[in-house]
Parts: structure tokens; C-alpha cells; sequence
């Protein structure tokens, strides 16, 4: 995927006005089926998998067992006994290894399907609309998912996305991604690179793996308790719980420089704490980013001073999300 086509600001301000395009095939799937399925996603998968019907999706984390977290997911639920999970690229065969060394001796396939699904990402306030125009059928809810022609080509239509603002991810063949990808274009969808996707997942407060999770802290402190249903007992949850009843050292908190420059990801925060994310919002104009900060200065309007690069800037924890989109 691109860093970028027309300019970062450009495809932001794309996505943001009308409609964009992304190209996130890099992104891994797994594929889990059979009479134990259900099992073993609820053993290893944080939320409530008895709360995810069939055409549905369901985000989660999966953690090691003393709470750290391995990898944020997107788990949709194709039919009883049939799902398919979205993983992060840089960690797709290390949580390939982790369904598969679960799953031994269950009732229960896991198929890597990386190299079976493209991956397009279809994001702003007019992009359902312009899809629409080319779907077979009315396109599915938020949250929601199932099978459309688009464009004359079969795809797995899910109402997901990364930017905070309304629109699909399209799972389709290598052979069919190239031309939706043309048609969509041709239409009037601007395509976007990662840069683009960064600021504005960021404006929104949505989670990077590698930025703002990692092992080395659990979800609770990253502010993703709620898709953490410790009664499940998922691998990790008498830790999860353990966090959650003492209460986290440290939580990740939004912020806003107050006035010029940018903080970006290892910045210390002045008297504890760390900058996991960090970038000029365009949409803001203003300086944004993620820390990590001791509990007690997590609460909105809390003044933090960030040294980048030897130079402190000031800036306020503010309120999740920095910024609203059509999908708020």
C-alpha cells in the first residue's frame, strides 16, 4: 500500500468531504469452521462471542496469558459454525500459530487466508452511497456482513472501517480488487495511502498494534475493557480482571498540543509516561496524538508536558474522539 498518491492532506480531506479508497490487502485472515468453533473463539478472543450472531462483526483482542495483548481483531460470523477473523499484517502468522496450537485436538479447521482475499477499504460520508450504485443489493448494516456483487464481481461486504467515518471493507479475490478498485476511481473515489489512514484513525482515538498495543500492556490500560468479557474466561482474563478490579497504573489517554509542534511515538511524557502516537491533524489543525500516562493525570483537560527532541511542548489530555466523523 502506498504511503500516499495526491498528498496526505488531500486523501484525508477526501475521505473526510466525500469518499475513499484503500488498499489494505496486506491485512491477514483466518478462517475457523466446524462443530468446535465457537469454542475455540470464545477461548480465545476477549468479547462475547454468544453476542455475535450470524452477519455479524464483532472487535476484540486477543491476549497472552497474563493480559498482554497480542493483536486487535475484526471477527465476523459467516454462518453457525463458520468465521472469519482480520489480522493485523505484521502479526498474522504469530496469530495464525496461536489459533492453531488451541485448536489442537478440537473438532475444529483454522485455514490461513491471506493469499486468498484482497482487501479494499471503502471510507467517507458519501461512500456506501457510491457503492451502492454498483452493489446487487442493498449493502449490509454497520457492524453487519455478507455477500454482494459489486461491480460484477463476488465480495464479502463487512460494515467495518478504520477512519471514523461510514462506509465498507470489501474482501474479494486478487482477481476482482483491481477492477472495483478502476470503478470506484472512475466514479469519483479518491485512493488513499497509509499515511492518510494513520491521521485519521488517530483524529478518531482508534488503536494502532506495535503503537499504541503491545504485549507488554494489557487492554484495559489502552482503554479497551469494554470488548473484554472476563466471564468467558478467555486466555488472559483472570489477568484482564485483575487490572480491572485494582484499577490501572497507567491509561492511555488522547491529547492535544496547545501550541506548535507535533509529538511523535517514544516521547516522554514530562513525570512519567510515554507518546505511543502522534501527527498534525489536518482535519484540527492542531498537533493530536496517544500517551501513556500515570492514572491519576488521565482525566480530560489534565496538563501534560511532552519532551520532543529536547523540547517541551504542552499539551491537554482531551476527550475521545479528538474529532467526529459521518460515522459517530
Amino acid at each position: 500500500m502506498p504511503v500516499e498518491y495526491a498528498g496526505v492532506r488531500e486523501e484525508h480531506e477526501a475521505v473526510r468531504g466525500r469518499a475513499g479508497v484503500f488498499d489494505v490487502s496486506h491485512m491477514g485472515e483466518i478462517e475457523t469452521q466446524g462443530p468446535q468453533a465457537f469454542k475455540l473463539l470464545q477461548r480465545l478472543l476477549s468479547n462475547d462471542l454468544e453476542k455475535l450472531q450470524v452477519g455479524g462483526a464483532q472487535y476484540s483482542v486477543l491476549c497472552r496469558e497474563d493480559g498482554g495483548v497480542l493483536d486487535d481483531l475484526f471477527t465476523y460470523r459467516l454462518a453457525p459454525d463458520h468465521y472469519l477473523t482480520v489480522t493485523n499484517a505484521s502479526n498474522h502468522d504469530k496469530d495464525l500459530a496461536w489459533f492453531e496450537r488451541h485448536a489442537d485436538g478440537m473438532d475444529v479447521e483454522v485455514e490461513d487466508r491471506l493469499e486468498d482475499w484482497a482487501m479494499l477499504a471503502v471510507q467517507g460520508p458519501s461512500a456506501r452511497e457510491l457503492l451502492q450504485a454498483i452493489s446487487d443489493a442493498p449493502l449490509p448494516a454497520r457492524f453487519t456482513v455478507a455477500t454482494r456483487v459489486i461491480g460484477g464481481h463476488t465480495a464479502l461486504v463487512c460494515g467495518t472501517g478504520y477512519t471514523g467515518e461510514d462506509g465498507v471493507e470489501l474482501l474479494c479475490s486478487a482477481e476482482a480488487a483491481g477492477p472495483i478498485w478502476d470503478e470506484l476511481l472512475r466514479r469519483g473515489v479518491e485512493p488513499a495511502g497509509l499515511a492518510a489512514r494513520d491521521t485519521l484513525r488517530l483524529e478518531v482515538c482508534y488503536h494502532l498494534y506495535g503503537n499504541d498495543l503491545m504485549e507488554s500492556r494489557g487492554p484495559i490500560e489502552a482503554g479497551l475493557g469494554w470488548c473484554c468479557k472476563e466471564d468467558t474466561g478467555f486466555v488472559g482474563s483472570q489477568a484482564v480482571r485483575a487490572v480491572r478490579d485494582a484499577g490501572p497504573r497507567e491509561k492511555l489517554v488522547p491529547f492535544k498540543i496547545t501550541g506548535p509542534g507535533i509529538a511523535r511515538q517514544g516521547n516522554p511524557v514530562v513525570g512519567g509516561g510515554e507518546v505511543t502516537s502522534g501527527t498534525m491533524s489536518p482535519s484540527l489543525g492542531i498537533g493530536i496524538g496517544l500517551a501513556y500516562v500515570p492514572a491519576v493525570r488521565a482525566v480530560p483537560d489534565a496538563h501534560l508536558q511532552i519532551d520532543v527532541r529536547g523540547k517541551v511542548r504542552d499539551a491537554v489530555v482531551a476527550e475521545r474522539p479528538l474529532y467526529s466523523g459521518s460515522a459517530a
